[in-house]
């Protein structure tokens, strides 16, 4: 399978690329970013001691045409502009960017009616499991157990919270019975009064180069149930990227996310 890495110059795609140099079944088919980075040369494999020479475009379109499946971790306007031409070419996408609002959303899923396509804020096994557990726990807890969901993150992280914190307060807010844009409070500040007991608490940190952490917090009288995931690097965003590649190149046109890809569902 050959992929098409968006952003190929960033922090996410090099190391796409990089992981997908080690594998026996994946290599890039197309590399592209902004015109600035037209004409660079990226070295991928060095790594596993398997080094191979990409050069990164600024022509999606030709990149695409080489390749079997994008895969995209920009910016949300580039990424459904890149979901649209790879549709357009009849070619599947994995998409992980954050950020999406729920008109770019929809674009995306006009994209999926053509070609199969995976959307998810999030595609680390670990926090896709943690999404399940979410859900399980706030089920079996019920709202005797008040939800606080807290997500630190780098100081160079553009959107607040985090899409997968906002994941993990949707899963939260189903389970519970609640609605997410009418029972999430982001911070508190001033004479708020009691919280209310149909409430799930938002908290974003910035700092340093934190490259992800969430803990979601059920805090009850006399006890309190916490879900953590921390991580190390951005390693296992970019493997998940590649398993949703793989599982993309079978399915079916629609829209999934890593809940679909990884049998968790």
């Amino acid at each position: 399978m050959k992929i098409c890495v968006a952003g190929a110059c960033g922090r996410m795609g090099r190391r796409i690329l990089e992981l997908a140099a080690a594998t026996d079944d994946i290599e890039a088919g197309g590399a592209f970013d902004v015109a600035a980075f037209a004409g660079t040369e990226l070295i991928a494999g060095a790594e596993s001691g398997r080094p191979q020479r990409v050069m990164v475009s600024a022509d999606p379109a030709a990149e695409l045409a080489k390749s079997d499946c994008l895969i995209d971790f920009t910016v949300a306007e580039a990424s459904i502009a890149n979901a649209r031409l790879a549709a357009d070419a009849g070619k599947p996408s994995v998409i992980g960017t954050t950020g999406l609002n729920e008109a770019q959303v929809a674009l995306l899923n006009d994209c999926a009616a053509r070609v199969p396509l995976v959307y998810a804020p999030n595609m680390s096994v670990g926090v896709n499991l943690l999404f399940k557990l979410t859900s399980e726990v706030a089920a079996i807890l019920g709202l005797d157990y008040n939800v606080e969901i807290c997500e630190t993150h780098h100081n160079q992280k553009k959107d607040s919270p985090s899409g997968t914190a906002v994941r993990l307060a949707e899963r939260a807010a189903q389970a519970l019975g609640l609605d997410y844009a009418r029972d999430v409070a982001h911070g508190r500040e001033g004479l708020v009064g009691a919280r209310p007991r149909n409430q799930i608490g938002m908290h974003a940190l910035r700092g340093g180069d934190v490259v992800g952490e969430h803990t979601v917090s059920f805090i009850g009288q006399g006890e309190r149930i916490e879900l953590t995931h921390k991580a190390h690097n951005r390693d296992n965003f970019a493997r998940g990227a590649l398993v949703a590649a793989r599982f993309v190149m079978t399915a079916a046109p629609g829209l999934y996310d890593m809940q679909d890809v990884l049998g968790l569902k």
